[in-house]
Formats: structure tokens, C-alpha cells, sequence
């Protein structure tokens, strides 16, 4: 029993005397993939603001008491639609007072000609003194011209008989009635005087939007399209897209068709505009928007997600996975965000492996268990 004691007693010092083995950390796994080859093209996104290719301010020609709109705020209008009326009989009056003038004027002249038709042959038998014919004879172009006064007096009372129901100008969509019916308006006339608002018109499809590009981008725009830059815009070959400011993604496509024929220059910008097609109204005028445009021509890129990409210092850096499990980074060159991803430049193969998931677990050296993963463009992404 004593010697048992002692047995037990030596082993278990003998165990105690045994050093212990080191447990190895098991490798952090991670999700690596190659880089994404894809055909892009770089852009360059410009902020500005949509505006109506047609925007009419309805004012009356004529003065007058509203007695009639034809219309509902915010409604869509089209051309040629009546939408307010003066109270034409003012304007009645005057065109048939008118008109009676034209019939004096014109029996006046039927009198003087025939007046000067009987003189002209009491002339030839001599019975009519020279200068008594000569006065017919002005009578008759007097006449003649009294005729012409009246006939365009009618016609300016029967314009200002048309002003007083005022249609729609153009096609749009028409804002709130700024005079309710009763009031006195006061027209505009020939003489200058500030007419009375009544409405305004904007057009809504398609829309311009406008937006200044700076002097060394249109340098780069220029080396991508050429020197008929201009010519290529009004032909409609440049085109762009667009994106609302409370939405994602560039799902409207358009074209800019005009270049300012001059650089801003205390600004040192110019002012360029472009058309878009609003054939589903879900562009308002005056909505404020982005819009890019191609600054360089198609080219095969490498590309990977943003979050692979990690600041080192002043450096761009993405970790990749050797054959053996190491971390190895490497220092690129990134280019434009397209389609969701950041264009690697340079300092990246085609075949590395990048880590895309799990940057928080790994470090420079570091053994690494890699997972097989993927890289995806988002086309509505930019």
C-alpha cells in the first residue's frame, strides 16, 4: 500500500515536470475572389438643375373683367385649349363699329369713282374744267385711302375680339389661376404697360438640364469626342445619363445638345446643357439632379468592391491571398467608382486573389483560411 502511495506520488511528479504543449490558433477564414474584368468607361458626375424646354407667363393683351377660366390648377393642357376669357363685349362693340366704317369707307369710294367716272367724260367733251377733275380725281384716293384706315382698324378690333379668350400657347401642364373671375385685368398692349399675370406653362417633355463643367474638363471632353465637339452635340451624339436627387442609381438616359459659346471667365466654367425624355412625368422642372457624362473611350478594367479597398498612410491598399494562406497586400492605383465598384488603375493582377469579406480578421503575414466568393457590377449603381 506504501509503495503504491509512493508510485502514484512520482508519476504525478513526473507529469508535473513535462512541459506543455503550444495550441496553434486555427486560421481565420475569409472570402477571397478575383478581380472583376469588365469593359466601363469613366465618368465624370456633374450636379445642376432641370429646367422646361417651353415656360410661357399667360398675360392678357387687352384689359378687361375676368369672366370665364377654363381650367383646373395643375391640369394638363394642350395647345389651343381656351383657358380664360375677358369680357368680350367691350371688344364686340368696337369690331362692329368697325366694320360699319369699312361699309362707310367703301361707299365712299364706290361714289368717288363713279363721280370720277363721269367727269373723266365730261373732259373729253371739254365740259369740265382741268382742275375740277383733278379734285375728283384726288377725291377718289382719298377715298381709297380712308378704306385702307378702316379696314385696318377692323382688323385691330377684331384682334383685340380674340384677345379676350386667351388658349393655351403651348402643350403642359398649367399652374394655379393668379386672378379669380370678377377682377379687373389689366392687358399689355402695345404700349409697354405690365400686363396682369394669370397663369404660367411648362412644358414637360422632354426637359433641359442645366449645369457648368469647368475648363480642364471640357479640355477632356474635347481629347475624347474630338475637336466637333459642338457639332456633336447638336447632332445628339454625346449622350449622358441622369439621376434624381432622392433616388439611386442613373436610370434616365439623354444627351447634351448645347455647349455656351464661351468660357465664364470669372468662374472659369461653361455653361453646357442637356435634353432628357420625361415621357413618364417623373422629372418635375426645377428639380434639382446629377448627370454624368463619358470621359474617356471603352477600355477592359479591373475592378473590386469598395470595402476590399483600405487607406494605408496616403495609400490605397487590398489584401490578397498567396497559395499557401498568407496575406499579402498590395498597393494600387484606384480609378472612378463604376457600377457599384472601384476601377483598379494599377498594382493588381487579374488573377490575385482578393480578400472581399473578413478584413477586420486578417494581417499583413498572417495565415488566412480562403473561402471562394464573387464579384458582381450593380448597372444602376454608379
Amino acid at each position: 500500500m506504501i509503495f503504491r502511495s509512493f508510485a502514484v506520488t512520482l508519476a504525478l511528479s513526473l507529469l508535473a515536470g513535462l512541459p506543455a504543449v503550444a495550441q496553434q490558433p486555427a486560421a481565420p477564414p475569409v472570402t477571397v475572389s478575383k478581380p472583376l474584368q469588365k469593359d466601363t468607361v469613366d465618368w465624370q458626375d456633374y450636379t445642376g438643375q432641370f429646367a422646361p424646354v417651353e415656360n410661357v407667363e399667360l398675360r392678357s393683351r387687352v384689359s378687361g373683367y375676368l369672366t370665364e377660366i377654363h381650367f383646373t390648377d395643375g391640369q394638363m393642357v394642350t395647345k389651343g385649349d381656351l383657358l380664360l376669357v375677358i369680357d368680350p363685349r367691350p371688344y364686340e362693340n368696337a369690331a362692329a363699329s368697325a366694320r360699319a366704317t369699312v361699309a362707310q369707307a367703301t361707299a365712299s369710294v364706290e361714289l368717288a369713282k363713279r363721280q370720277l367716272a363721269r367727269g373723266g367724260e365730261l373732259r373729253q367733251k371739254d365740259f369740265l374744267a382741268a382742275s375740277d377733275y383733278d379734285i375728283r380725281l384726288q377725291q377718289e384716293k382719298v377715298a381709297e385711302a380712308n378704306l385702307d384706315v378702316a379696314r385696318a382698324s377692323a382688323r385691330d378690333a377684331e384682334l383685340n375680339l380674340s384677345f379676350t379668350h386667351i388658349t393655351a400657347p403651348v402643350s403642359g401642364r398649367i399652374g394655379a389661376h393668379q386672378v379669380s373671375i370678377g377682377n379687373l385685368i389689366t392687358g399689355g398692349g402695345a404700349n409697354g404697360a405690365a400686363a396682369t399675370l394669370l397663369a404660367t406653362i411648362v412644358s414637360l417633355d422632354p426637359l433641359y438640364f442645366n449645369f457648368d463643367m469647368s475648363e480642364s474638363d471640357y479640355l477632356k471632353l474635347q481629347s475624347v469626342f474630338g475637336a466637333g465637339l459642338t457639332q456633336a452635340a447638336e447632332a445628339g451624339k454625346l449622350p449622358v445619363d441622369f439621376s434624381l436627387s432622392s433616388g439611386i442609381g442613373w436610370r434616365h438616359q439623354g444627351h447634351i445638345d448645347f455647349f455656351d459659346n464661351q468660357i465664364n471667365r470669372g468662374t472659369g466654367t461653361i455653361r453646357v446643357r442637356a435634353s432628357i425624355d420625361n415621357h413618364d412625368g417623373m422629372v418635375t422642372p426645377g428639380a434639382f439632379g446629377r448627370l454624368r457624362v463619358p470621359s474617356s473611350r471603352p477600355y477592359t478594367a479591373l475592378l473590386v468592391p469598395e470595402s476590399a479597398v483600405v487607406t494605408d498612410q496616403s495609400r490605397k491598399v487590398v489584401m490578397t491571398v498567396t497559395e499557401d494562406g498568407s496575406v499579402v497586400p498590395k498597393a494600387i492605383v484606384p480609378g472612378p467608382v463604376a457600377e457599384g465598384l472601384q476601377v483598379v488603375k494599377s498594382g493588381l493582377g487579374p488573377d490575385d486573389q482578393v480578400i472581399i469579406n473578413g478584413l477586420m480578421r486578417v494581417r499583413p503575414g498572417a495565415k488566412v483560411t480562403p473561402q471562394p466568393g464573387s464579384i458582381a457590377a450593380d448597372p444602376q449603381m454608379h
